[in-house]
């Protein structure tokens, strides 16, 4: 793995898990010393997770952690209520025992790590989900759909940050994919859609109360 490659790893995984805030100034100075390489392999890590979304370059000011505006972010939330309950539909009819039991871990790990208690562990969260969602949309089988999703949740990939959550929000998101699983089992694609559409809600609330409160203190 070259020096670059090994910044944008960890560039990448100190955004998602929330480790500088929206909007913060990233200094290459400060981050080249932070992770041990030169100024260069950081100026090109910057530069590819601003091709991904993550960072947002600004002429003569440098690198900021991308910020998501409330309209922005309830156009992202509109398409994603509009793609990703249809995708979870086609996946019930097609989910073999295996992909059924492969998701049924998925939400008992989830519920593992984020529950409130000594073992919570949110971070762990963020790649759980990801898997859980991802293997729905593998399972569903339809690209053009899978595409306009990944469109559209590509660029705010950081928005998967748990720590946004209140208790309350997070057991609901929690329970959700093990009723959806559930679904799954059930055969029931009308289930399963209603219950990923609950879900993305319920992250659209979060969501867009964190960026109220993010719009005030500007």
């Amino acid at each position: 793995m070259t020096s670059t490659e090994r910044a944008l790893s960890a560039l990448r995984e100190l955004i998602l898990h929330g480790h500088f805030a929206a909007g913060a100034r990233l200094g290459e100075v400060e981050l080249a010393e932070r992770l041990g390489v030169s100024r260069t392999p950081v100026r090109e890590a910057l530069t590819r997770l601003a091709a991904e979304g993550l960072v947002e370059l600004v002429p003569n000011r440098g690198a900021r952690v991308a910020s998501w505006s409330v309209a922005e972010l309830e156009g992202v939330f509109d398409l994603r209520s509009a793609l990703e309950p249809r995708l979870t539909g086609y996946a019930v009819p097609r989910a073999s025992a295996d992909d059924v039991a492969a998701l049924d871990e998925l939400a008992n790990r989830m519920l593992a790590v984020g529950l409130p208690g000594p073992d919570q562990d949110l971070d762990a969260l963020v790649p759980l989900n990801r898997q859980f969602h991802g293997r729905l949309v593998e399972i569903a089988d339809q690209p053009a759909l899978a595409t306009a999703l990944a469109g559209v949740i590509h660029a705010p990939i950081q928005l998967r940050n748990f720590h946004a959550y209140d208790e309350a929000s997070l057991r609901r998101s929690l329970a959700h994919h093990a009723e959806i699983v559930a679904a799954m089992r059930a055969g029931d694609p009308t289930w399963a859609q209603a219950v990923m559409t609950a879900h993305i809600h319920n992250a659209r609330a979060v969501m867009l109360r964190a960026a109220h409160e993010q719009e005030d203190h500007r």
